[in-house]
């Protein structure tokens, strides 16, 4: 992936871990149980560490 593609989906993860944050709140407040939400969270937050470590080995 270039730069462009990878800042892209960083973008789209963190809109992502944003919007399903706000659905665990949501579920939250009703008695919900948060475990699948929590576990897509975490998958996310390991793709932005990916992305976040291929942006930095193209500024090497």
């Amino acid at each position: 992936m270039n730069r462009s593609e990878l800042e892209h989906k960083k973008s789209e993860l963190k809109s992502d871990y944003v919007r399903i944050q706000a659905d665990l709140e949501k579920l939250g407040s009703v008695g919900g149980n948060p475990a699948n939400g929590e576990k897509v969270l975490k998958r996310i937050e390991e793709e932005l560490s990916e992305v976040n470590k291929q942006l930095s080995q193209l500024d090497d």
